[in-house]
């Protein structure tokens, strides 16, 4: 996938970004190691743990072509993200169109759930739905601005759920792309190619005001400024989370209706984590 990391270079000369209109902290450039003896770079990234309140300070950097993101350490691996990232193997996201990759990844989890399970019972984890495809959900009503959204659920992860984030700038237009755009490989069990998430993502953001908050070693988090309000408006988006990642469903919730119940009706946030 091919970025625009103009923004990030000025960083090399003024690392607080003044020429940007920022003031940053103390922070560094992760570069691709696999992309020659002079890469570009991919993200920047504090040197310092987000504190309450962080999140609001990186705002502006959106005016800048730069999207902010927390980086979480996990489960003893120090920084992942540095010589982890390969953006080459993404491709764009804007070459998936998102039901094609919904379908297909619906298809792909409801057959390796009848595959682990009785007939009976993997009826039971997919209900209300079937087998077949169920369609996209219809775009949510707004509640909220997605930039508001996402600062709050940012400020609700800092020091909780994500005990050591880093803030990180990352050189997208919006904040969907940001998984192919730093070659993140947290679905790997399921997905290569991020970049097909990242059209999913896409249309999350057009339907429902997501933005991608925080990304772990595999774990995604988003803020969502229109959630459905209702059961039925939540059955809908589950079967799209459980194409998705299955695992949330798999190892979470008995069902994708149970999953809808208790996950999605009216949550600003979702968290997507991969096994």
């Amino acid at each position: 996938m091919t970025t625009h990391s103009k923004p990030l270079t000025v960083l090399l000369t003024d690392p607080m970004g003044r020429a940007l209109g920022l003031s940053l902290p103390p922070g560094s450039l992760v570069t691709d190691s696999n992309d020659g003896p002079w890469p570009e770079p991919l993200l920047w990234v504090a040197d310092e743990v987000a504190a309450p309140g962080t999140w609001a300070k990186y705002g502006p950097a959106r005016d800048a072509g730069l999207q902010p993101v927390l980086l979480q350490d996990g489960s003893g691996i120090e920084e992942w993200w540095d010589g982890e990232l390969d953006p080459g193997m993404m491709s764009d996201p804007g070459d998936h169109p998102a039901e094609e990759v919904l379908k297909d990844l619906w298809e792909s989890a409801a057959s390796e759930t009848e595959e682990n399970e009785d007939e009976a019972d993997a009826g039971e984890t997919i209900a209300p739905f079937t087998g077949s495809w169920p369609g996209l959900a219809p775009p949510g009503r707004t509640a909220a601005d997605p930039v508001t959204a996402a600062a709050d659920v940012a400020e609700g992860l800092v020091g909780h759920s994500l005990k050591s984030p880093r803030p990180a700038l990352v050189p997208v237009r919006r904040a969907a792309d940001i998984p192919a755009a730093i070659g993140w490989s947290g679905p790997v069990n399921y997905e290569n190619d991020v970049a097909r998430l990242c059209a999913v993502l896409r249309s999350w953001e057009d339907r429902f005001g997501a933005q991608v908050v925080a990304l772990s070693y595999a774990r995604l988090d988003l803020s969502v400024a229109a959630p459905p309000e209702t059961l039925d408006e939540a059955l809908a988006v589950a079967a799209e989370h459980f194409a998705f990642c299955p695992d949330n469903i798999w190892q979470g919730y008995e069902s994708i209706g149970l999953y809808a119940e208790e996950a999605l009706v009216g949550n600003a946030h979702w968290t997507f984590w991969w096994d």
